[in-house]
């Protein structure tokens, strides 16, 4: 016997955010008088209310990218050792007060907020298939062919969902400062993959243009929260210094006047040239003479 659709509806655990934002949607509209420009406010003011959290999260991250030379210096050292391992790592996450799991509150807390909207367009159908936006519902996007524009805010748009892809695009590219080069690495395929599942999937289930004009805007907000919380917060990755392996072996080698690696005849090298009288080499030196 199949489980009731009906009844699963009925206990949906997130239905009082999906009444919530209908009633701030309809709030919105009553000023402005189109649902289009009305679910960009809707976005805008959401991001706003998550602002302090997104700078919490963004905070965080620099954080844990920060000490990545450390943890992997751990890592390298007590590999073996387990227990050992995980003692020194929430050592140095008290001593350095990074946390990695601060930056998942703000994203937890917005899922319900995503999810409750598309149930908030999906569920409502019938009033957004009678509203238009822009090219959206125009003479121009009922002529359009193979339906690539909508013809309603309840109807798919092509254009706009190419457009929300390379939003994606951009925003996990150039707006997630990655200090580790294997991070720099991820990032970049994860800006390939994450709009081709985009795409997919908005093509696969058909995604309301109202859905999309949501997305869209909420993600350049995004981009432009971050590209704040970047140029105020985000400082040169080379001002990190060293791996702190090597500056103990660095600093072992100097002891004993030896070398790890060069490193430290590099160090002490340009020294003990200039210290013998400041004439430089002895070829120079001749030719020096010869003049006089």
């Amino acid at each position: 016997m199949a489980f009731p659709v009906e009844l699963l509806l009925a206990a949906n655990p997130i239905q009082p955010i999906v009444d919530l934002l209908h009633a701030v949607l309809s709030s919105i509209n009553g000023i402005v008088h189109n649902y289009g420009w009305s679910l960009i406010l809707l976005a805008f003011v959401i991001k706003l209310c998550f602002w302090p959290l997104n700078t919490m999260q963004f905070k965080a991250m620099l954080k844990t990218q920060k000490i990545a030379p450390q943890l992997k210096a751990l890592q390298a050292r007590y590999g073996k050792d387990k227990e050992r391992l995980n003692t020194e790592t929430m050592a140095l996450y008290k001593e350095t007060g990074a946390n990695p799991l601060a930056g998942c509150l703000p994203i937890l807390l917005q899922m319900p907020i995503l999810i409750s909207l598309y149930w908030a367009v999906i569920s409502d159908k019938a009033l957004f298939a009678s509203q238009t936006w822009l090219w959206i519902g125009s003479k121009f996007a009922l002529a359009s062919p193979y339906h690539l524009l909508a013809s309603s805010l309840a109807a798919p748009d092509y254009v706009l969902l190419a457009f929300y892809t390379v939003s994606m695009y951009f925003s996990v590219r150039f707006t997630s400062p990655a200090v580790d080069p294997q991070q720099a690495q991820q990032q970049r395929i994860m800006a390939f993959i994450s709009p081709a599942m985009i795409g997919y999937f908005g093509i696969r289930y058909a995604w309301p243009s109202a859905l999309i004009i949501y997305w869209l805007s909420f993600n350049v907000f995004t981009m432009a929260q971050q590209l704040y919380l970047i140029r105020k917060y985000h400082t040169n990755p080379a001002a990190i210094g060293p791996h702190p392996e090597s500056v103990e072996a660095v600093a072992l080698a100097a002891a004993k006047g030896g070398s790890t690696d060069g490193t430290a005849s590099l160090a002490t090298g340009p020294a003990k040239s200039t210290g013998s009288g400041g004439g430089g080499s002895r070829a120079a030196r001749r030719r020096r003479s010869s003049r006089r």
